[in-house]
């Protein structure tokens, strides 16, 4: 397979994580649509982008016209079919569950153009869990962006078994033209790089929250001041989301049986409330205030 051209982008998913990085490629000139089941987050996303364009012109940090040309480069669907079946490139930026994977990129791979690019933005769930519901296993591959995706420059990109070497080297490409800095894994592993190392420091940090020797806020305190961190692991938390380590913890639990995978208790706590860290406004801090 010749290495894809990709001028067309469609980002599945317009959470805070989805429309981050829609808006990335469109800053980067790629034509964009963002598409979501939900009217509420689409609206939000679409919200989120008339306001960060304006609000970076405004601190001199971009060009007003690159501003608009930007704008005009993005789109927001609730209709899949609509956002993909012209797309080079789709980024799947959906919630960590592998049957809502599996279903996407069925419909995607049913949608979209032999040539596309399925790429995943999920932390955890490699590829080739994925690649097997698609008639194109050579072009799913793992592209995994950081919150916040507009600020954060590192892109994991995973080369799995099943990943060709064409479609490994247009997605570092695609990441270096949105100002990204690739790091290419040469092969798949749970957790991938960083998250692999951030959660042994999260781990250990609930661990010790929950035998009840430090709160939240000293054990943040100590990894800023001591470890030089720019945020502390239950800041982290509430940014990426209690939920989605939930998900995680949960899926991996169910899929070794290993007990050391379930979610701390104060993790399912915080789960069932709904305190999901900045997302619903409280988690380990409260964010309402």
């Amino acid at each position: 397979m010749a290495s894809v051209e990709v001028k067309n982008i469609c980002v599945v998913g317009a959470g805070n994580m989805g429309h981050q990085i829609a808006l990335s490629a469109a800053l980067a000139g790629y034509k964009v649509i963002c598409t979501d089941i939900s009217e509420e987050i689409l609206t939000m996303a679409e919200k989120f982008a008339d306001t960060y364009l304006p609000e970076r012109v405004a601190k001199g940090k971009l060009a007003e016209d690159e501003a608009r040309a930007a704008r005009a480069r993005i789109s927001f669907t609730g209709d899949l079919t609509e956002a993909a079946q012209d797309a080079d490139m789709v980024i799947e930026a959906a919630i960590e569950k592998l049957n809502l994977k599996h279903k996407i990129f069925a419909d995607l791979d049913r949608i979209c153009p032999p040539h596309t690019i399925l790429a995943t933005n999920s932390s955890y769930i490699v590829s080739s869990k994925i690649a097997g519901v698609t008639k194109r296993p050579a072009q799913v591959c793992n592209m995994h962006f950081f919150n916040p995706a507009l600020a954060m420059k590192l892109v994991e990109v995973v080369k799995g078994a099943h990943v060709s070497d064409e479609t490994v080297e247009t997605v570092m490409d695609v990441c270096k033209k949105m100002g990204k800095i690739p790091v290419m894994l040469q092969k798949e592993i749970y957790g991938f790089l960083v998250n692999r190392i951030v959660s042994a420091i999260k781990t250990e940090a609930l661990y010790i929250h929950d035998m009840g020797v430090a709160s939240p806020e000293d054990i943040d305190a100590a990894v800023v001041h001591a470890l030089g961190h720019p945020m502390g692991p239950f800041r982290l938390l509430d940014l990426t989301g209690i939920d989605l380590t939930y998900y995680v913890g949960m899926e991996r639990y169910q899929e070794t049986g290993d007990p050391k995978y379930k979610p701390s208790p104060i993790v399912v706590e915080k789960f069932v409330n709904k305190e999901w860290g900045r997302k619903t406004g409280k988690g380990f801090y409260n964010y309402c205030k």
